[in-house]
């Protein structure tokens, strides 16, 4: 039988502002004993509270929408200090109590002002606007909370995910043995590699040595992992994690475009071993996070063969090259590598975390693998159930490839690539541009969609003046949210960077915000 009520949750929704009257209500099938739930389990999701579900889903999306349409700016400006005041009122022992009072109060807190990837004058980190499939996605994950690590937790979440794997792996170049696990982002994922091809480094090199079992070997402290000196820290920090140490990382040289020199890349190869140290791994950076350069991967392959050494590429952000329409032959050379990271939130438009980790042999994964009896017990593997838990280091771990996977069925991967390559487009017009002006210069030219350059005062020459007044432009950029850009450091001097993963950024945005650099660093040059 039917029950008709107004439960807890209904009245908190009926505080909402555009709720219109009992008849929006939900309608509930269920036992007698429904009615006499307590208040605490109508707050939690059920299937006999569908209509609260879905009314609340309604009710929070139209007020996001409402909320959203007032965003003008990337950014706020708001200070740190300012934003403290706010949440020092905030007493979470004391709830709200309704709907429309708790999201009233996330707007002050957070909405207003969160930096919104989606503006078309967001240009600073490696963050990007979302596909709408992608945020259905979300909603999908968040209401049947599955876990990826058990067959019995996931189901055909499962078989999605693995066919995410797959098929990105078959856009790498991977052949049949290839596999590999969704992860949090980049820096879990080089994390991985690291940890892969150090264990599978001591099984081949040092008499099948298992560090899962016996932890590391007395050779360990001359272990030494070999990237770029633009590569990202998380490799840094994989290496510290590892026991190994910051200084276990090698820097390599870099050209004048910020790739990898394979010359460099051997001789200290070379000079590590005459020191005698043990080279383990060489990562090579398919997109450097502040250039977007290429390491040659192709050149780095042959030195590693030849001497053995375990290859990762980090493409979290050259990744894109895997569905570009115009570009994707530049992708031929990552099949190489033995492994290789990919971050779906950033090149693939994709919420964050949503990332994967890829190796070209699957049974390398064998050293993260541990049968525990209440989780995922050999026998169960025996009989083939398909437990994702054996080939990461996460035990409970959201649906993320429910994101890209929805985004593919939707869009498809040939729409997808060309908002990628529109990207890369735009790099190249923004660092034309830019070669026209008098009193702004270019550090490389793109091969993604990144743009490193920085301001010169006119009439100055003195270094000191010239970082001073690009961090200045930085630091005013911040404090106004007009736009938001981003700054690194080239050999100790100040830059300012253009970070293009939005698709709706047009050239005239850019030379807007140029045109305010200029003005506001000539400003505060012609002050001192």
């Amino acid at each position: 039988m039917t029950k008709q009520f107004s439960s807890p949750v209904n009245d908190m929704i009926d505080g909402m502002t555009g709720f219109s009257d009992s008849s929006d209500k939900a309608s509930f099938s269920g036992s007698d004993l429904a009615r006499d739930r307590n208040f605490e389990h109508d707050l939690l999701f059920h299937l006999d509270n569908l209509g609260d579900y879905q009314d609340m889903v309604t009710k929070v999306s139209g007020f996001m929408t409402s909320a959203l349409a007032q965003i003008d700016k990337p950014f706020t400006g708001i200070q740190p200090v300012e934003l403290a005041k706010e949440f020092a009122k905030v007493d979470l022992s004391k709830p709200v109590g309704q709907w429309q009072g708790v999201l009233e109060e996330l707007q002050q807190l957070y909405i207003k002002d969160a930096v919104y990837f989606s503006h078309p004058k967001y240009m600073a980190h490696l963050a990007c606007p979302i596909t709408l499939p992608s945020i259905a996605a979300e909603l999908i994950c968040g209401t049947i909370n599955t876990s990826m690590d058990t067959w019995d937790q996931s189901g055909g979440g499962t078989f999605i995910e693995q066919t995410m794997i797959d098929w990105t792996a078959s856009k790498i170049g991977y052949g049949s043995q290839s596999d590999g696990i969704f992860t949090s982002g980049g820096t879990q994922s080089n994390f991985m590699a690291m940890l892969v091809a150090r264990d599978n480094f001591c099984l081949d090199h040092l008499d099948g040595h298992r560090v899962q079992l016996d932890g590391l070997p007395p050779e360990a402290h001359k272990f030494r992992i070999f990237a770029s000196g633009v590569s990202h820290f998380s490799i840094q920090k994989a290496a510290a994690k590892m026991g190994l140490g910051f200084n276990s990382v090698v820097p390599v040289e870099y050209d004048d475009q910020f790739r990898m020199r394979p010359d460099d890349l051997e001789a200290k190869l070379e000079a590590s071993v005459a020191d005698g140290l043990i080279p383990i791994a060489v990562v090579a950076t398919f997109g450097t996070t502040d250039f977007g350069s290429l390491d040659p991967v192709e050149k780095i392959s042959e030195i590693c063969q030849k001497r053995g050494i375990w290859l990762h590429a980090d493409a979290a952000f050259g990744c894109g090259l895997l569905i570009s329409q115009a570009h994707h032959e530049r992708v031929e050379p990552l099949h190489l590598a033995d492994s290789v990271t990919v971050d779906y939130h950033k090149s693939f438009f994709q919420p964050v975390s949503c990332s994967g980790f890829f190796v070209k042999n699957r049974q390398k994964l064998g050293c993260l693998t541990y049968h525990a009896d209440y989780l995922n017990p050999l026998s169960q593997a025996k009989k083939g159930y398909p437990n994702l838990v054996t080939k990461s280091i996460q035990t409970t771990r959201r649906f993320d490839a429910l994101k890209p996977w929805l985004t593919l069925r939707l869009i498809g991967e040939e729409n997808l690539g060309q908002l990628f390559d529109e990207l890369m487009d735009l790099a190249q017009r923004v660092y034309h541009h830019i070669e026209q002006r008098a009193h702004v210069e270019t550090a490389h030219q793109p091969e993604l969609s990144a743009v490193v350059f920085r301001f010169k005062p006119e009439g100055v020459t003195d270094v000191q003046r010239i970082n001073e007044a690009n961090e200045f432009v930085k630091l005013q950029f911040l404090e106004t949210g007009n736009a938001m850009i981003a700054s690194t450091k080239i050999r100790g001097d100040s830059y300012l960077k253009f970070t293009f993963l939005n698709p709706l950024a047009q050239l005239e945005d850019v030379v807007q915000v140029l045109d305010e650099i200029e003005h506001l660093g000539q400003s505060f040059s012609q002050s001192l």
